[in-house]
């Protein structure tokens, strides 16, 4: 036999005692509001780029969608019409 002291303390464990449900809840909302001061938000002007942006390519994404949807519905009404 092995001289080797093993302890039966569970793995990956940690000495506090476990939180109910809404100091779980708690902790998670600090944790937000912590992380959340740490974003750089964008300026006035650079919002209204990224959205100007973001309605231009949607508005791209849409015509080149509905142009597909037109032939691939003028061929199929060509060749089962």
């Amino acid at each position: 036999m092995t001289d080797t002291d093993v302890s039966h303390e569970p793995s990956g464990g940690s000495a506090r005692p476990r939180k109910g449900p809404f100091g779980r809840l708690a902790l998670f909302i600090r944790q937000i509001i912590v992380e959340l001061r740490k974003v750089i938000w964008p300026t006035r002007k650079e919002l209204i780029a990224y959205t100007i942006v973001v309605i231009v390519f949607v508005s791209i994404i849409a015509s080149i969608i509905a142009g597909f949807d037109y032939v691939f519905t003028k061929v199929v009404l060509f060749v089962f019409g």
